[in-house]
């Protein structure tokens, strides 16, 4: 009722005619059963009406809430599936039974593919592949065997089906069993119903209880029949239907493999196998007839659902060939997930494979947290504790009493390594859920990456804490001493190096827990989430937490290398140190990826090798020059937005609700409750954004000086090889993130020129910095429209006169 006006009534003034009934009144309804009396109450309806106020409402204690907005949908044709036009009727007259051309069966199979896609995208079954009317004839009734899978259920026995009956039926049984396996995979892993992807299935069976076997067989004897038909048909639509047949015949193999997790390169055969099909389909695609009257919205009005009829996605077959392409791409590389280096490079493959543009479908991320979770198991075949103890000995703990495997074979209570092993046992269950939540969470969508980030801080403190008390126990059965030191950072003569312990496993949980809240900034500038006026705050945060990273990833290598020259001879630790500072052969062919072990203590005999050493080497030389570039364009950054900011080229837009101590409150709340980093005030990040000491030529000098080291830090991390980029099997992709980073810092190096050339320009023509906006044109543009999304880098130009 509410849908047919804003006011709540009918559009037509002769129905809201009170007296359209006072002349001739309706029919008495026809009652055939002897037990009903009909009484006409419509002049007693209408009297007692009459007596209520305007606004006044009678309700019936047992018509509920719920049953009074579902009046409101009935005859609204938008909202009541039952609502049907004069003459129309409530069941599809298309004839599932009339004979179909080749071209026409190609223009259905391209359709399906179209709505296939849609569904991949996070549509329902019930706007894309369950409004076709031969999958409705297929599953309706629910058939409980391949021969009552059929579009026609009561054909004559004995009777030759069609030729092209047999391809689209083949064509539709592949089609469904692959989506249900896609279903299921989904519904196993971790995904966000409406926000990724739409599992309900309306009640209908999508083939389940069918065995794949059987079905792939169909296939196969289509295929046979086509290849039999090549004359008649003609080789360009054999081919056309062939290609279409075995792209199913090679989705259902993919899905068989991915059961098996291993061997990653026969397990991407099918998707190269689906890459070729997908080729040639969209080569032949100009076949195809399309037949739109057998695809229909009258189909929504059968399905259990309780949503309103809605139209078909309708998805063009180019942008269907761009996400199948896509689809097929991301199949191929994530089974490289299963080639397990070491764990950095295995985070580093999890990030960079999604960050990609546009994002993997949620289909290909649940199949890689199915590779990298599934039963608990590591890749199929690492143990949760060997990839954490991996991940400890690479960042903080190379070669460390507390990772030697023998201190569980130890049985003496009061024997030290006895404590060791128990204490290590406690931390690992502690912060193993916290450790692979990274990585589960980088598998969802973008937005939803950020906000589960935004959560895990808040664990990752208080595993910090915990580590903290697990290493002030552990000093004591390890007899540590405390050694001093200082921080690079920090100039001579600042302060007397302080006596301090390694703490080692409280320093790998605050190193995480610091990358986390860098993540938490950059993924705000990719989402679009802050404004232009606070771009300058935010790199000037980026950077704070960037410098904090830096220092305490020195501070590890300090007591790394204090470790090495007490374990190891002299000559030894001067190659351990110098592979710190170079990229020579000693820290790129140490064979750490390539060796059985990959540098890690599986074993007593490695637990005492150097490799380890070397391998944290590699690993605090590429972290500390990444946090180094980090720390230094975003400083950059930060000094242009603020000088923009002075000059007014970028202007606050109107904001009567809104103030700077409410936006730095709001961006900040993920960080107000962490003790380490300190939160800095709002007054101290005001005077720290603002730079109020420093002229408008200072603030571009600096940010020159900061960018073009970033320009250099970016240089040397695109040389890189695999190994010492912890990019084991995705070189390429890592790359190309450092070169989008070195993109971003040459175009930063270009809008600081043209902001002092308008300067300049303006000081000629005697005019006041005040009046630059006369000479320049500032754009901040979209993250997508950059060469990085984390850096945001504004377009300066000159400003056309008119």
């Amino acid at each position: 009722m509410m849908a047919q006006g804003e006011s709540g009534v009918s559009n037509d003034p002769e129905n809201n005619n009170p007296d359209r009934f006072a002349e001739q009144p309706p029919p008495p309804p026809m009652v055939t059963s002897e037990g009903i009396i009909a009484t006409d109450i419509t002049s007693k309806f209408t009297a007692a009406t009459a007596a209520l106020k305007p606004g006044e409402l009678v309700k019936d204690g047992f018509f509920t809430l719920f049953e009074a907005v579902g009046a409101l949908e009935i005859m609204d044709p938008k909202m009541d599936s039952g609502c049907l036009a004069p003459g129309e009727s409530l069941d599809e007259d298309y004839d599932v039974t009339r004979p179909l051309q080749p071209a026409e069966v190609v223009g259905i199979i391209d359709q399906l593919l179209c709505l296939e896609m849609a569904w991949h995208l996070g549509y329902p079954l019930s706007q894309t592949l369950l409004t076709n009317v031969y999958i409705e004839a297929m599953l309706m009734p629910a058939p409980t065997n391949l021969r009552e899978a059929h579009f026609i259920r009561n054909h004559a026995e004995g009777a030759r089906p069609d030729p092209m009956f047999t391809v689209l039926r083949a064509y539709c049984l592949g089609l469904l069993k692959s989506c249900w396996y896609v279903n299921q995979r989904i519904k196993r892993e971790h995904y966000y119903e409406e926000e990724d992807f739409v599992t309900n299935t309306y009640h209908r069976s999508l083939l389940d209880n069918i065995d794949r076997k059987e079905i792939c067989n169909e296939i196969m004897a289509a295929r046979n029949m086509v290849h039999q038909m090549r004359q008649a048909l003609t080789d360009k639509m054999a081919c056309a239907l062939g290609f279409r047949l075995e792209l199913r015949s090679a989705f259902l193999r993919t899905i068989e493999l991915s059961e098996l997790r291993s061997n990653p390169d026969s397990l991407s055969l099918p998707w190269s196998h689906m890459q070729g099909a997908w080729e040639q389909i969209h080569n032949t695609r100009q076949l195809g007839t399309p037949v739109p009257e057998a695809f229909s919205t009258k189909i929504q009005r059968k399905l259990a659902s309780t949503m309103p009829p809605r139209p078909i996605v309708q998805l063009s077959f180019e942008e269907t060939s761009d996400h199948f392409r896509k689809l097929i791409k991301d199949g191929i590389k994530v089974h490289d997930v299963l080639k397990y280096s070491d764990p950095q490079s295995l985070l580093n493959f999890v990030l960079t494979f999604q960050a990609q543009k546009p994002q993997p479908l949620v289909y290909i991320r649940t199949l890689l947290q199915f590779y990298l979770f599934r039963d608990m198991v590591i890749l199929d075949n690492l143990s949760i504790r060997k990839v954490l103890d991996d991940d400890l000995a690479i960042v903080s703990m190379p070669r460390h009493r507390l990772l030697d495997p023998a201190n569980d074979t130890v049985e003496v209570p009061h024997d030290p390594r006895f404590a060791m092993a128990h204490q290590m046992k406690l931390f690992r269950q502690r912060a193993t859920q916290s450790y692979l939540d990274i990585f589960r969470a980088f598998c969802q969508n973008r937005c939803r990456v950020r906000r589960t980030l935004c959560h895990s801080i808040q664990d990752w403190e208080t595993v910090q804490m915990d580590a903290e008390e697990t290493d002030q126990l552990l000093q004591i059965q390890l007899d540590e001493k405390p050694i001093n030191f200082q921080t690079r950072l920090e100039p001579e003569g600042a302060s007397s190096p302080e006596a301090a312990y390694s703490l080692p496993l409280s320093s790998w949980a605050y190193l995480y827990k610091l990358r986390l809240m860098e993540w938490i900034v950059q993924l705000g500038f990719e989402l679009e989430t802050y404004q232009p006026i606070e771009m300058a705050g935010m790199y000037w945060y980026l950077a704070y937490l960037a410098k904090i990273r830096t220092s305490h990833l020195g501070r590890i290598k300090s007591f790394i290398l204090q470790r090495a020259n007490e374990l190891e001879p002299k000559s030894s630790t001067t190659r351990a140190s110098s592979s710190s500072s170079s990229s020579g052969p000693s820290s790129s062919s140490s064979g750490y990826s390539s060796s059985s072990n990959g540098g890690r203590p599986a074993t007593t005999a490695s637990f005492s090798s150097e490799s380890q050493f070397l391998r944290s080497f590699d690993y605090h030389r590429v972290s500390t020059l990444e946090a180094a570039v980090t720390w230094e364009l975003a400083d950059g950054l930060s000094a242009l937005y603020t000088a923009l900011y002075r000059l007014r080229l970028i202007v606050p837009p109107p904001s009567p609700y809104s103030s700077d101590s409410l936006r730095y409150d709001i961006r900040m709340k993920p960080f107000a409750s962490i003790v380490l980093p300190e939160l800095p005030s709002f007054e101290t990040f005001t005077e720290q954004v603002t730079r109020p000491g420093k002229s408008v030529i200072e603030l571009l000098d600096g940010a020159r000086e900061a960018i073009a080291g970033a320009k250099m830090g970016f240089e040397a991390l695109s040389k890189f090889d695999e190994n010492d980029a912890f990019a084991v099997g995705f070189l390429e992709r890592w790359t190309r993130g450092a070169k989008d980073g070195l993109k971003s810092a040459i175009a930063a190096g270009l809008a600081i020129a043209a902001v002092k050339k308008g300067i300049a320009a303006a000081a000629a023509a005697a005019e006041e910095d005040s009046d630059l906006v006369n000479f320049l044109q500032v754009e901040v543009p979209k993250p997508e429209k950059g060469y990085h999304e984390w850096w945001i880098v504004p377009k300066v130009g000159e400003k056309k006169k008119t």
